[in-house]
């Protein structure tokens, strides 16, 4: 006997819980909240993730997909010198958190660093591949940064990656009380010198 078939949309599922565990963190999230933001029964949530905590696992995997994936191919195709998709990259955080949305949500990945990260095994570590794929990319535009002369050489490509890292994230979390022209101004100052 085979499975009978989902009556729901996956992504459409998955974006509505990625929603409501971004905007509200894990634990306050309820199986109710759950609920009502996807439209799915109790049964449906459940028999598909098994729990809330694996279906809090598939929005930060889909949160991957769709943001994390974005900002990594922003950065390996978009149009440009390094230096440029580096301020596009930056820029489009920037315009992310300030854009209006009154839940000022951040980012999944810091909120989810956060909140669980070191009493979680696997989101820890969902947290250091999140983080390891954004400095890999970033050191690859470094790199490609001081070949082109849109950078200038600043001591090790990967520490100036880490530093926009932890930079990009910072605009994140100041997004949540800060202005766009606030941010927009932070962006010109961490910016490697061209």
């Amino acid at each position: 006997m085979s499975p009978r078939p989902r009556g729901f949309d996956l992504d459409t599922a998955l974006d509505a819980a990625m929603t409501t565990f971004w905007e509200k963190g894990y634990a306050a999230t309820s199986a109710q909240d759950l609920v009502e933001s996807t439209g799915l029964g109790r049964g449906s949530l459940y028999n598909t993730f098994d729990s809330k905590y694996g279906l809090f696992q598939a929005a930060l995997k889909r949160y991957d997909t769709k943001q994390t994936t974005r900002l990594v191919e922003l950065l390996e195709e978009g149009e440009g010198p390094a230096r440029d998709r580096i301020r596009t990259v930056l820029m489009s955080v920037v315009e992310e958190e300030t854009a209006e949305h009154p839940a000022h949500r951040g980012c999944l990945v810091v909120n989810s660093a956060m909140e669980l990260a070191g009493r979680d095994a696997r989101v820890t570590q969902y947290v250091r591949d999140t983080f390891d794929r954004m400095v890999d990319a970033l050191t690859v535009c470094v790199e490609q940064g001081v070949r082109d002369g849109s950078l200038r050489e600043v001591g090790e490509p990967r520490g100036q990656a880490l530093y926009l890292l932890n930079s990009m994230y910072g605009l994140r979390v100041l997004g949540k009380v800060s202005d766009r022209e606030a941010l927009a101004a932070l962006v010109d100052r961490v910016l490697p010198p061209g």
